[in-house]
């Protein structure tokens, strides 16, 4: 049976209409605004059928590969591994493949995984750069739609979509010092990204805001990894001042406080409070649960895809930057 055959039948079972149909197995079912009991009905019957769309031969019509290349850089960090499942699962409802890359934080891995995309023509690209340079990464996509994701360029015209982080940071450390605490130490992530430059800020801002009371700030860190949470975490507990607060810039970070605190001994709150950036389920189930800064991933995620989207499809014009930093939002637990 050809495909307009098994379309044909596809429609006398589910009573839809064989243009409603190809929407919903080509991806296209958001864009027609088709209800998801439709969707579930359709896809369920095609896959019955045994029935898939010919995907090289709805390419070669779109003049599309319908395939997007997405970097990170690193998937084994939990706040990546959310963004990217997010980002797949919305441009999947449009019926994009995605190109998955781990860059780990390296800009030569970056480079390559850039340079494979536009060999394999992908229709766009987002990205989370690691590069602290934009001209690197602007020479390789200047020619796909390409939107930044999490990180971000001052000096580029690369369109990006974000979290507000020195606004995160800097109200994280502000409840710290109004739940009382004066020797706050600051464990940051990958000095050159841009979203730890701006917690780096938020923080000492927050700190310098209250000196006059007292109030003293510490930063110290190399990479947003649970080592660096450890050896860090180790250090500071271990000197003849400790802090009082350790405020972790990421979530991979706190893991590596938590143990070194446990190994040592000690506990939360009692003899240091927690306080992160970055949220996770597993936050809550935690003793004692984890005040931290959750980031609006789903919208980030969400959002970046379709203004990506509107670029593929030519509704924005190439000249035209959006640049959006959304805001996150301070969730009390009990570790401050």
């Amino acid at each position: 049976m050809n495909a307009k055959e098994t379309l044909f039948t596809i429609s006398k079972k589910t009573g839809y209409s064989m243009s409603t149909i190809s929407r919903v197995l080509s991806g296209q079912a958001k864009k027609y605004r088709i209800s998801n009991k439709a969707i579930t009905i359709i896809r369920k019957e095609a896959e019955r059928s045994n029935f898939s769309p010919n995907l090289i031969a709805r390419s070669l019509k779109l003049k599309k590969t319908c395939t997007i290349g997405l970097s990170i850089p690193a998937i084994d960090n939990p706040f990546f591994s959310n963004l990217a499942g997010r980002v797949i699962a919305h441009m999947k409802d449009y019926g994009y493949n995605i190109l998955l890359a781990d860059t780990m934080e390296n800009e030569r891995n970056e480079r390559d995984a850039l340079m494979s995309f536009m060999s394999r023509n992908v229709d766009g690209i987002i990205a989370v750069p690691v590069s602290p340079y934009s001209v690197m990464v602007e020479s390789i996509v200047k020619s796909v739609p390409t939107i930044l994701i999490d990180r971000y360029y001052e000096d580029s015209k690369l369109s990006y979509v974000c979290t507000d982080n020195y606004a995160g940071s800097y109200s994280a450390t502000q409840y710290l010092i109004e739940r009382g605490y004066k020797k706050i130490h600051a464990i940051q992530g990958t000095s050159t990204s841009m979203p730890n430059k701006e917690r780096v800020r938020g923080f000492n801002d927050a700190i310098a805001a209250h000196k006059s009371e007292g109030v003293q700030g510490s930063v110290s860190g190399s990479s947003f990894s649970v080592e660096n949470g450890i050896s860090e975490t180790l250090r500071i507990m271990s000197g003849k001042v400790r802090p009082d607060a350790i405020f972790a810039f990421g979530t991979t970070i706190l893991l590596g406080v938590i143990n070194t605190i446990k190994s040592m001994g000690l506990s939360v709150p009692d003899d240091v409070a927690l306080i992160s950036f970055d949220d996770n389920l597993f936050f809550d189930y935690m003793d004692p649960p984890i005040t931290r800064v959750a980031q609006p991933v789903a919208e980030i995620s969400h959002l970046a895809s379709d203004i990506l989207l509107k670029m593929i499809n030519g509704e924005v014009d190439e000249d035209e930057v959006c640049k959006m930093q959304l805001l996150p939002k301070l969730i009390h637990g009990r570790s401050c």
